[in-house]
């Protein structure tokens, strides 16, 4: 990369400084104009201070570490708390997170942060704040055994190490977490939805729920892809992923539950909404309502069926040949050409 694009990306991440800190180096926190840490690597400690704002001692996101006399900038942070090696994976990262949905910075007091209500979509940014990307870590481990390798657009699925699981009795847990973040059409963080995963992401983990959403979804989604004049819409995210694997290119929007599939709000491009439904009682409910509403706003709005319960069943029983086969015929002939993936 040449070097004049490395400085833009630096410059660009510079002006959302402190989001790049809250995300790579959660371990810290902010103390008046700076970010303060450990290290770049992310260890806890106060040796190390990020500029959170252009000041005359130079620009936003510059950092010194007071003990090693290290410094640099946030493209050295994203690299260094993420283990990264080739510049070409730093940038990658670098785009990936200056296209996310980033909350405000939150409010400070003399005392420190004011506790967020439980369940609240301040909460809710404030977990996400908290997560990584899922790229090499147990988030993508989950996925692969389901049967889901495509991950590319995914940028508001992220990975908690250690998320708080609260049980109806007992001891709050900790587990390993795939955190999908929820957005308005504008991209605003509304919500998030937490999926616990056992350490090594062979399966969910072994509590008894180990799907909870918090925050305001009514009308939002977790959106997978930039939605233009056609996408798609369903319940789950695995499901959704599972559609994309077939659909590269179309965006998804999973809804997380029949009832707010039925209430998922349109972007205002859109002419054609494929409805993903589960095959149950609720699902087809859903299809319903959501038909409805679309034919209402004069979009077209066509069903998608699974051969089993739901989409991610059919890929892991059936394979990806069939899937590719069994949506197929469902599609309008132009989205074949325009959105299949034709791959053996």
């Amino acid at each position: 990369m040449a070097r004049r694009d490395a400085s833009e990306l630096a410059d660009r991440l510079g002006r959302q400084a402190e989001a790049v800190c809250r995300h790579h180096l959660s371990n810290g926190h902010r103390q008046g104009n700076y970010w303060q840490v450990g290290d770049v690597r992310n260890a806890a400690g106060r040796s190390m201070f990020v500029r959170l704002h252009d000041t005359p001692k130079g620009p936003a996101g510059k950092w010194t570490d007071a003990a090693t006399g290290e410094h640099g900038d946030l493209l050295d942070i994203i690299r260094e708390s993420l283990g990264l090696i080739d510049f070409a994976d730093v940038a990658q990262e670098a785009r990936t997170f200056l296209s996310l949905p980033h909350p405000e910075p939150e409010p400070t007091s003399r005392r420190g942060l004011a506790p967020a209500p439980s369940g609240s979509p301040e909460a809710a940014r404030r977990l996400i704040a908290m997560t990584q990307p899922i790229t090499g870590t147990i988030v993508q481990t989950y996925l692969r055994r389901r049967g889901i390798a495509l991950l590319h657009g995914t940028g508001n699925l992220r990975f908690h190490p250690r998320c708080y699981y609260k049980p109806d009795d007992g001891p709050t847990e900790t587990w390993p977490a795939m955190i999908a973040a929820v957005t308005d059409l504008a991209g605003k963080i509304t919500g998030a939805h937490r999926t616990w995963l056992a350490p090594d992401g062979s399966d969910k983990a072994p509590i008894d729920t180990p799907r909870k959403a918090m925050g305001d979804l009514l009308g939002n989604a977790v959106r997978i892809g930039a939605p233009g004049s056609v996408m798609a819409a369903g319940e789950g995210i695995e499901t959704m992923l599972s559609l994309r694997q077939v659909l590269p290119d179309m965006a998804m929007a999973p809804a997380l539950s029949a009832a707010h599939l039925a209430a998922i709000l349109f972007p205002p491009t859109l002419r054609r909404l494929y409805i993903v439904r589960d095959d149950d009682p609720a699902g087809d409910g859903a299809r319903d309502m959501l038909i409805e509403r679309a034919n209402a706003e004069g979009i077209e709005a066509i069903p998608l069926s699974p051969a089993f319960g739901d989409f991610n069943e059919d890929l892991r029983r059936l394979g990806i040949d069939a899937l590719r086969a069994g949506v197929r015929v469902q599609l309008a002939p132009e989205d074949v050409a325009r959105f299949m993936d034709v791959a053996a």
